[in-house]
Formats: structure tokens, sequence, C-alpha cells
């Protein structure tokens, strides 16, 4: 993946929101690399997908959660039907680690498996990109910490998405927590980006209001963050933008109307936009701060993301105040002849009134049941300050500016 170059800068408030200095000209390499196959029935079409391929032997990386909902039945069903061998890995943790992959890999060696199929949520996709950079090319998951550092060619990966969240199906990137640790790391090459992600609306009604919630907030969170970060661009912004709109809109019409398929399409759609706008312009601080969040206490994903984003919001508006109108702008919550001034503060009050409905935590104290004292707060903001993609966000992230951001989240 080539990355643009950008540096941070502030942006000036024009007339015309679409011609402002969020869509300046930055360069950017954009090569989009994954076929996208959406609508109403498209997962039928899998067996046929994976034989254009030229799939005979193929591993399927699902959750057992999967199975209970027959989405794992009709993949192996549409599999065989296509005249392909199929071999089923569904032992996948909710956020991956070095284990899982290395289960993962031990499973499918024997089964020479020539073409992959991640079918579930980012868990399940993420393992089976982890378990790809494996088969291919050897070693532990570590080696590929990072950008690029594959130097093998890749089995073919057809990406199935379950859920509307992690956009990882747009993705050349594999997030595989350490097991030792429990720290996120990002492994990312061109080479491990899916041939196509099929993305059918119908898939995701089976998902329980929890999960609806935690990752249409996660997927909210990468069109947010995706478009402020200093590597922003004229292509991941409007990704991102679109991906927003989607989101904004139809995400509490699928918390009242579940089986709201239309909805869920959008949502589904959402998703893959963000994921195709992070692949291009990475993410910001309300990820960094969340993944020790995940690692020290288990918070869900979404969740973490969520309640640290209005904070992130706030900090970040002293330079890009302009980008978080435009959001504003675009949700609805605000229009164009408000000063920009207001537009983080509307798109904090909108984002946190999302997670109001949607029944998730705002503050930490609702998440973390332990005593947060400051030692605590110094620790999660050490290793924040760590995180690779505090290093996109559009304001300098320090350990001391997520201690702050931690302060005013509780």
């Amino acid at each position: 993946m080539s990355m643009p170059t950008a540096t941070p800068r502030e942006t000036t408030h024009t007339a015309d929101p679409g011609l402002s200095a969020a869509t300046e000209l930055s360069s950017f390499d954009y090569q989009p690399r994954t076929r996208l196959v959406f609508g109403r029935g498209t997962f039928l079409n899998l067996g046929q997908i994976a034989k254009e391929l030229g799939g005979t032997r193929v591993l399927l990386v699902t959750d057992p959660g999967l199975r209970s909902a027959g989405h794992s039945d009709t993949a192996i069903r549409v599999l065989r039907n296509a005249g392909l061998h199929v071999s089923v890995f569904d032992n996948v943790s909710p956020n991956p680690t070095t284990d899982d992959v290395d289960r993962c890999v031990a499973f499918a060696v024997p089964e020479k498996v020539d073409l992959l199929i991640g079918l579930g949520g980012g868990s399940s996709m993420d393992c089976c990109k982890g378990a790809n950079f494996l088969l291919s090319n050897g070693g532990r998951m570590s080696d590929y910490r990072g950008v690029g550092r594959a130097s093998k060619p890749m089995l073919p990966m057809i990406a199935v998405p379950t859920t509307s969240g992690t956009g990882s199906e747009a993705q050349s990137f594999a997030v595989i927590a350490d097991s030792a640790t429990h720290m996120k790391m990002a492994c990312g090459d061109p080479k491990a980006a899916c041939k196509v992600a099929i993305l059918d609306p119908e898939l995701t009604v089976t998902m329980p209001v929890s999960v609806t919630a935690a990752t249409g907030i996660d997927a909210m969170t990468h069109a947010i963050e995706s478009y402020v970060t200093t590597k922003r661009n004229a292509v991941s912004q409007m990704f991102a933008r679109q991906a927003w709109a989607l989101l904004s809109q139809a995400f509490p019409i699928v918390l009242r109307e579940p089986a709201n398929v239309d909805a869920r399409g959008r949502m589904q759609l959402g998703a893959f936009l963000s994921g195709a706008a992070i692949e291009s312009s990475m993410l910001g601080a309300a990820h960094a701060a969340a993944n020790p969040l995940s690692a020290h206490f288990d918070t869900v994903h979404g969740f973490a993301v969520g309640l640290m984003l209005p904070h992130v919001i706030r900090w970040n508006s002293v330079v890009v105040a302009d980008l978080y109108h435009e959001l504003a702008i675009t949700a609805g919550w605000s229009d164009a002849s408000s000063g920009s001034g207001t537009g983080a503060d509307l798109l904090c009050e909108g984002f946190t009134e999302l997670l109001r409905q949607a029944d998730m935590p705002v503050s930490l104290t609702q998440t973390i049941d332990e005593v947060i004292d400051d030692n605590l707060l110094q620790k999660l903001s050490a290793e924040a300050a760590q995180q690779w993609t505090g290093t996109f966000n559009p304001r300098r992230m320090d350990a001391a500016a997520f201690l702050e951001l931690y302060r005013n989240a509780l």
C-alpha cells in the first residue's frame, strides 16, 4: 500500500464545504485491489466467484455463531455445489490473537488449501488474513507488523462480512493481538488485500442488537477519524464522507427496525467505504486510546472507540474544526450557514446521542469496574502513545495528551 505524504494543517472555512481546505489536494497513490459485489442474495454467488479465482481446495474461516445462524452451512453448500473441497476453521476468538492465527495455520496446512474465505465479522476476516501471511510466507505474525513485509505471493482471499463494522474486507491489514501482551499489531501488505468482497445485507439481519450497535459505532468512528488524519486526501475523504452519510442516517433505523434490510445494506456499504478510507488515510487517537482499554479490561472495541471519540474530536478541533463542521452538516446536525466553531460540538453531541440510543457507555466509569486512579490512567496513556494509529492524528499525540483525553473521558 502506497501511503500519501501529508502533515498536520489547520483549515480555513470557506462558503462551500465541498471546496474547503478539507479537500486541499495532497499527493496520493490510490490503487483499488478488491472487487466489490453488493446486494441482497449475492452470498449465493460465493461458489461461482471462488471458482473464478481458481480455487479448488477452500479454507473457510468463521466462528461458531455463524454456524448456529446457518451462514456457515450455506457457504459450505454453495461451495460444494460448485465442485470445491471445503475445510472449515471456526475456532476464532472475538479479538483474534497470534494463538488464533497459529491454530488456523496448523489446521490449514494438511488441507493444502489454495483459496481462503473469511466469513463473519472483523475477527474472522482478520484471522483469515493473518493465516494467509503465515501460509504463504512462513514465520510468525510479529514478523509482519507494519507494512509490506511479505516477500512472497499470497493466496487469493474472499471476504464475506456478516457485520457492518470493521471494514476489514476493504483493507490490506490484519489486526492481530499479541497473545502475551494482548496489544494489537497492524500487519499490512498489498498482497493481503482481498480479491473479492461480497456484501449481502441479508447476512447482517441475524446480528444481535449489541453487536449491531458496537460494530456500527466502530464503522462511524472509522469514517470520522479517517476524514481528518494527516494522511487524508481527496480519495480517502470521498470514501469517508459518503460512508458517514450512509452510517449516520441508517444507524438509528437499524436500532429501531433490526429487520430493515435496506438500512442494513446502507450500514454494510458504509462500513466498507470506511474501510476503504482507512486503507488510504489510516486512523487516529480514538483507536490508539481504545486499544489499551480492550487489552486490559476486555472492553468491546466498538464501546472503547465510541466513548473516546467525542473527547478526541474536541481535542482535535483546534486544528480541524472545519472538517468536523462538514461532517456535522453531512449528518444533518448543522448547516453551512452556522459557524465552523460550533461544528465540533454539534458532531460530539450528535455522536454521543447515537451512543445513548444504542445503550452504549459514554464514559470510562461506565466501562471499567475497578478503581480508576491516576496511576492507571498514566499506564493507559503510556501504552496509547505507542499505538501506531495515534501517529496519524491531526493534532500531535503523546502520553500527556492521552492522559488528558482519558481524564476527560471519566
